[in-house]
């Protein structure tokens, strides 16, 4: 019996590992999501029932799980060496014609220089045991618990061979944007590069955080390929990838200089549309006996450089700075810029955040300042040139008052930002307007952000039930050009939809500081109308999972002020909806007309969030297990609902399995 079941689970692994490897490294799958899902599942309830079957390089183990106290130091058995930076043409020359100089006629191999941070990946038997940090190049930091997680990187090799093998760690670009948009939603410091936020994502103590931040690999260097009778690096690079590696297409063999040069022009031109961040390109010696008789200084191989695109950083006067007011009330300094040109774009303004992030950069006004694109997306002042200060520079003095309406504004104990908490504000009423409309909020189509704008200009919208009303400036509407009959008659008709909307958009739509469109659905969820969450008390409201004092006051505050209750008045006369519509909405095999139990805690999300979205797809959320139960999902601390679950055979998801879904789903 036992050796049948060790034999399935060699037969799922496999089978899983291949699907991994379509997916990840060639983006070629020949399994469905479903199939790899009912694969999943069977080797999970396997490894459960059968503990001694589980490997440590199971396909299950890259969901994450393991926390680690502290990182513990490795050493590289073979040095991990820097390789000297060039920036020009001229750098690349001198580069060719030292090596000619020394007797040799080189092929070169071109490789992108992905932005990441580089690693270090031990393999034996075929299975990954050890994953390192670079480090100081002698002595790096042991990432093992986190490098699992990558799915991209094999935890069994298609060879039962002793290896290591190093390469970048890097987050692909849209990975960064889904995480930044997550945590603006959650309030949260957002990620300022692809760089950065894979370097923090690799250093968690928790690789459950790593698991849910989509890292990526690209495997470009054999530190010992004579071992393994291989006599180039390109052929190195053949060697890994065949191995299971995930080795960048993009690599290429070139003949001499001018080779070379063409790979950096194209690329250079290929840049912005790559997947992922690179600063430039590596140029190896291709001959492997070359490489040793070329030797090494003491930091750097002599057969090996890396060029460095030219830094899209530019210099600009910062002629002032000015202050804007967000829908919450908060007040955002802004740099007013000379125009000048970062990535092919003209800057004039960059956000400053606040007084705190000026202070620490020590701006002032009439400051030649030096210009980046963040990421290559938001305009950044990066510092100020002290050298080039002539004396007439003007300090910063944060304001006290409002800009717009002249109400003292307002610091919060312990936060960095400034408040108008004037809710009549005309700048606050504004920004929203474009919030209520947005896409998360109430969804109008036809009204974004430059619209609302207009329209506010206009007179048309000064207030939300004015967006209601918007039907009897129809005649004035079809005088602005662009708004034929047809186009208005869509916007109307989408002003009418979004009154039918479940309770949960309106409710993030009304700005209320703090609820995010998450927290929304977790309101809504639980109260089901309006009315209800309006009587509720800051202690009825604290608690209830995932709601702190801070957001409780926010809520009861908002409700209490008359004009908000007559704003709630006038929507529901005007026929907004102001219930919880529950299921219906949205339909998944998986959870559609089935019954849900969540037991212990899941890292990533609230139980009740959770709930919620089991409750957006048409399935029923219970809090306790019976033969009716089709689904119970076990976090970290179960407790006897996990047991009662495997006493009656329900399927049981952990939370590997629930992300995998949710991810899908596009819920985290």
């Amino acid at each position: 019996m036992l050796e049948e079941k060790r034999k399935r689970v060699k037969e799922l692994t496999e089978i899983l590992e291949k699907a991994n490897y379509e997916y990840y490294v060639l983006a070629d799958p020949t399994l469905t999501d479903q199939e790899f899902d009912k694969y999943m599942r069977e080797l999970e309830e396997l490894e459960n029932e059968y503990p001694e079957l589980a490997s440590p390089t199971s396909p299950t183990k890259r969901v994450g799980g393991e926390v680690i106290d502290k990182f513990q130091k490795i050493r590289h058995s073979i040095p991990m060496l820097s390789l000297p930076d060039v920036f020009n043409e001229d750098e690349i020359r001198e580069f060719d014609e030292r090596i000619r100089k020394a007797g040799f006629e080189p092929e070169y191999v071109c490789e992108l220089k992905i932005d990441g941070l580089s690693g270090s990946f031990h393999y034996e038997d075929g299975e990954l045991v050890t994953g390192a940090t670079r480090g100081d190049g002698v002595v790096g930091e042991d990432i093992t618990h986190n490098v699992k997680t990558i799915r991209s990187l094999p935890l069994r090799l298609k060879e039962n061979i002793d290896i290591e093998v190093r390469g970048e760690i890097y987050m692909p670009r849209k990975v960064l944007s889904k995480l930044n948009q997550e945590r603006a939603e959650l309030d949260l410091p957002l990620f300022q590069n692809c760089r950065n936020a894979a370097a923090g994502s690799i250093r968690q103590l928790d690789s459950k955080i790593a698991a849910g931040r989509g890292l990526d690999t690209w495997i470009y260097h054999l530190p010992n390929p004579e071992d393994y009778g291989i006599k180039t690096h390109y052929e190195a690079l053949e060697f890994m990838k065949n191995l299971g590696f995930k080795v960048n297409p993009a690599n290429r063999l070139v003949k001499d200089i001018d080779g070379i040069l063409k790979f950096i022009d194209e690329y250079a031109e290929k840049r912005s549309s790559l997947t992922y961040d690179i600063d430039g390109v590596v140029i190896k010696v291709n001959d492997l006996e070359m490489q040793d008789a070329l030797g090494f200084t003491s930091k750097h191989p002599r057969w090996a450089i890396a060029y460095k695109f030219p830094a899209e950083e530019v210099l600009t006067k910062l002629t002032d700075i000015i202050f804007t007011v967000g829908r919450t009330g908060r007040i955002t300094p802004n740099a007013v810029l000379e125009p000048v040109i970062v990535m092919g774009s003209t800057i004039k303004r960059a956000t400053l955040h606040n007084e705190d992030y000026v202070l620490e950069k020590g701006l002032k006004i009439g400051d030649i300042v030096s210009i980046r694109k963040a990421g290559d997306v938001i305009p950044e002042v990066v510092e100020a040139k002290i050298e080039r200060r002539t004396g007439n520079e003007k300090d910063f003095i944060m304001i006290k008052n409002c800009p717009i309406c002249g109400s003292e504004l307002s610091k919060k104990k312990g936060q960095v930002d400034y408040f108008c908490m004037n809710p009549k504000c005309p700048a606050r009423h504004i920004e929203g307007l474009i919030h209520f409309c947005s896409r998360k909020a109430m969804n109008i189509d036809g009204l974004g952000e430059r619209i609302v704008e207009d329209f506010f200009n206009l007179g048309f919208i000064k207030t939300i039930p004015d967006i209601y009303h918007l039907e009897i400036h129809k005649k004035d509407l079809q005088e602005l050009e662009g708004y034929g009959k047809k186009s208005i008659e869509n916007l109307l008709e989408a002003i009418e939809t979004s009154k039918k909307n479940s309770l949960e958009r309106l409710l993030f739509g009304l700005g209320i500081e703090g609820i995010g469109d998450k927290t929304a659905l977790v309101l809504a969820r639980h109260f089901k109308t309006l009315d209800a969450l309006m009587s509720q008390t800051e202690e009825d409201l604290k608690s209830l999972k995932d709601i702190g004092p801070i957001l409780a006051h926010n809520i009861v505050s908002y409700f209490q002020y008359v004009d908000n209750q007559e704003l709630i008045h006038t929507l529901k006369e005007l026929g907004l909806n102001m219930n919880f519509l529950g299921s219906g909405e949205k339909y998944h095999e998986l959870i559609t007309d089935k019954r849900f139990v969540v037991t212990g805690t899941i890292s990533f999300m609230g139980r009740d969030e959770i709930e919620g979205v089991i409750e957006s797809y048409g399935g029923h959320a219970s809090g306790s297990v019976s033969s009716k139960t089709n689904v119970v999902i076990v976090g970290e601390k179960p407790g006897s609902k996990a047991d009662k679950a495997r006493e009656l055979g329900i399927e049981i998801w952990d939370e590997g399995r629930l992300y995998s879904l949710f991810e899908e789903l596009g819920e985290v």
